[in-house]
């Protein structure tokens, strides 16, 4: 049982390497969450033992990391189990709210924002124009009381499948975290935000996202060729999956820092959509504060096999329907006549990749149509 009468001041007592392996961020950057939800978790009492912000940010950043409330009341912070489900439940609802999610993930629409995407995802493997690379992530959940068959999805386990949009610096643009499992990525992308920015013309013309095959080919979202043909098809398909490979490895940093998303989250499925958007938050907070990914405490690379595209390409028709077919074909015939020279190919971090590209890693991408 905890000892409430002791509370830990962790942010005194343990260096930014033991915060940034517990709690993900450094003490600058717990303290930066903190003066951000001050006012939303402030206790309105008086009492002297009042659980303070950053007592409340520092349990929900440890539940965060290890998907476990009860570690969080047995990491000598002083709070019983009912207080940290009481304190998580306070702060994820602060860190979801879209005055604040607005600050941290949102789509750019001005011009020169846009160009820097697009020399950043061109230095990848040499597609111009993208701007953001998409797909869905499934998050394993309990069955829930209500509607429970819908959250079933295609691998038979209980999930939130969650839309994201990431740029070549794997941040976050966009992200949808309300879908049951049973929902397809074109389903989530027919009903999003991000498709009425672009077809409403928020977002200007020669701008695109790349999709996976689950995805309709639309002219400002992109997807690979089922059956290319030898030539500019095969060339484009290559230099799609070099590219939309950002938005996997951005899923990955994702779950790695933020254990909660890879287990089963024991809430109900309005809650963990709460956990899904303050995981994605603080992601793009640590981005942009330049904090490194955690490398110990079990935060290993997975082989998670719930990420990735549709096995089954069935693209409903209506809304839905391909109408980027002809689109795709003229830019793949002006883009794409010759190969991408290896000079050109980088990973999003900005490393050269000839070696990668000799060993035959770039060019014949696996389970990639060819």
């Amino acid at each position: 049982m905890a000892n409430r009468g002791r509370r830990r001041d962790v942010l005194q007592t343990l260096d930014d390497r033991e915060l940034l392996r517990r709690y993900r961020l450094d003490r600058a950057g717990i303290m930066f969450v903190v003066d951000l939800l001050r006012d939303a978790i402030t206790s309105p009492t008086r009492r002297h033992n009042a659980i303070t912000p950053e007592k409340k940010v520092i349990t929900t950043l440890r539940y965060l990391a290890t998907g476990k409330m009860q570690q969080c009341s047995s990491d000598d912070l002083g709070l019983s189990q009912s207080s940290v489900s009481r304190v998580i439940s306070q702060t994820l609802t602060a860190l979801s709210q879209p005055n604040i999610v607005t600050q941290f993930v949102s789509f750019p629409l001005d011009a020169r924002t846009l160009h820097t995407h697009k020399r950043a995802f061109m230095d990848i493997a040499g597609f111009p124009g993208v701007v953001g690379v998409i797909d869905g992530t499934h998050v394993r959940i309990i069955a829930p009381s209500e509607d429970e068959a819908v959250f079933v999805n295609r691998k038979n386990f209980h999930s939130i499948n969650v839309q994201i949009v990431f740029n070549a610096a794997c941040k976050i643009l966009d992200i949808v975290a309300k879908w049951p499992g049973s929902t397809h990525d074109a389903r989530m992308l027919s009903e999003s935000g991000i498709r009425q920015l672009f077809e409403r013309r928020y977002v200007p013309a020669n701008c695109h996202l790349l999709g996976d095959s689950g995805y309709p080919c639309k002219p400002w979202l992109l997807s690979p060729y089922l059956q290319p043909r030898q030539g500019p098809q095969l060339n484009y398909n290559r230099a799609h999956k070099t590219t939309r490979a950002v938005v996997e490895r951005g899923i990955g940093q994702l779950k790695r820092r933020f254990h909660v998303l890879h287990g089963e989250v024991r809430l109900r499925p309005e809650k963990v959509s709460k956990v899904i958007i303050a995981c994605a938050i603080l992601h793009n907070i640590c981005k942009v504060r330049q904090i490194a990914e955690p490398l110990e405490d079990g935060d290993e690379d997975e082989d998670n096999d719930e990420d990735g595209g549709e096995e089954d390409i069935h693209i409903p028709q209506g809304n839905l329907a391909q109408s980027g077919l002809p689109y795709r074909a003229n830019f793949t015939n002006l883009h794409f006549r010759q190969a991408v020279a290896p000079c050109h190919l980088r990973t999003c971090d900005g490393m050269l990749t000839e070696q990668v590209l000799r060993m035959g890693m770039v060019f014949d991408p696996p389970g990639y149509p060819e």
